[in-house]
């Protein structure tokens, strides 16, 4: 019974994660972003810690790694 409860929890938080992933926005620039440069990233990276694309990356490394927990706890438990 434990097995299926957390195997139903593992589901979930897989489709959690794939939900929050698709909902980032794109990290690279291309080369323009290469060549523009500096001082449009140091003040963009301002605005960004406290915009929905940085809540999103910190909710990508949670549930990342509980997914990852749940999964070594997942295949461990005897069948």
């Amino acid at each position: 019974m434990l097995k299926i409860v957390l195997s139903v929890i593992q589901v979930l938080l897989c489709l959690f994660l794939i939900f929050v992933v698709l909902l980032q926005s794109g990290k690279s620039a291309g080369l323009s972003g290469a060549i523009a440069g500096g001082m449009d990233s140091f003040v963009s990276n301002k605005a960004k810690a406290r915009s929905i694309d940085a809540k999103l990356a910190k909710y990508t490394k949670y549930v990342a790694l509980v997914f990852v927990i749940m999964t070594l706890i997942l295949n461990f438990l005897p069948t």
